[in-house]
């Protein structure tokens, strides 16, 4: 993932341990994701459970969705710590809007 955004040049690692967020955001998604998993795996095999074919299943998704997520939960962290602490000028070059104005 770039480093920054090639359209307003923001960088996604707005202070020292920004990713620490997007790390937490990525765990619970992920885990959302393989608690579904599971339970889905489970209901749909009731009563016999084949684990030759359940846990293959559930490490491939433990390991896949992370990676796929990543790029998700740093855009979606870097969303909210933008909403707790609003870009202060120079972060970006595109040009502060005013919510007051109207076009």
């Amino acid at each position: 993932m770039n480093a920054e955004c090639h359209r307003c040049e923001l960088r996604f690692e707005r202070i020292e341990g920004h990713w620490l967020g997007a790390i937490g955001i990525n765990t619970v998604l992920s885990f959302g994701v393989l608690l579904v998993t599971l339970i889905g795996g489970m209901i749909l095999t009731f009563p016999e459970f084949p684990l030759a074919t359940l846990i293959p299943i559930n490490v491939a998704v433990a390991v896949i969705v992370p990676l796929i997520l990543w790029p998700v939960s740093r855009t979606l962290w870097t969303a909210i710590d933008i909403a707790m602490r609003p870009l202060e000028p120079g972060e970006t070059t595109l040009a502060p809007t005013d919510p007051t104005t109207t076009n």
